[in-house]
């Protein structure tokens, strides 16, 4: 399966948030899936074994659990093949980069003339 294909699937790519932000239980991810897509725990479990099967987790066991977390090789390989493209929205990115601190330094600017201003207007 090609790592586009797995990533396609909107219940995997909230599968790789929740494992994003650490090992987690694969009752535990589970139990959001279900509350979020309300699919069942068999369904569930073909997503994690499809994410493991691509190399994008890793499981192993702790007693009678199966603990999940982040395989970075398939990632590794998915921004490999996005290096290409990201000509188009670096630039852009940092435009916006420049435009936030811009931002922030004219409101640090103008919190203090603001001040001054508001008193002086009472």
């Amino acid at each position: 399966m090609h790592a586009f294909d797995v990533l396609g699937d909107p219940v995997r790519r909230r599968i790789l948030e929740l494992l994003a932000e650490g090992e987690q239980t694969s009752g535990a991810v589970t139990a959001v899936i279900r509350a979020e897509f309300g699919i069942t725990q068999p369904a569930v479990s073909q997503h994690l074994r499809v994410l493991r099967d691509n190399g994008f987790a890793t499981v192993r066991p702790d007693g009678a659990r199966r603990l999940y977390a982040v395989d970075h090789t398939a990632l590794r390989q998915v921004d490999e093949w996005l290096a290409p493209f990201r000509r188009f929205w670096t630039p852009h990115l940092s435009a916006m980069a420049t435009e936030v601190a811009r931002g922030k330094r004219l409101r640090r600017l103008g919190e203090g003339v603001g001040t001054s201003d508001a008193r002086s207007a009472r």
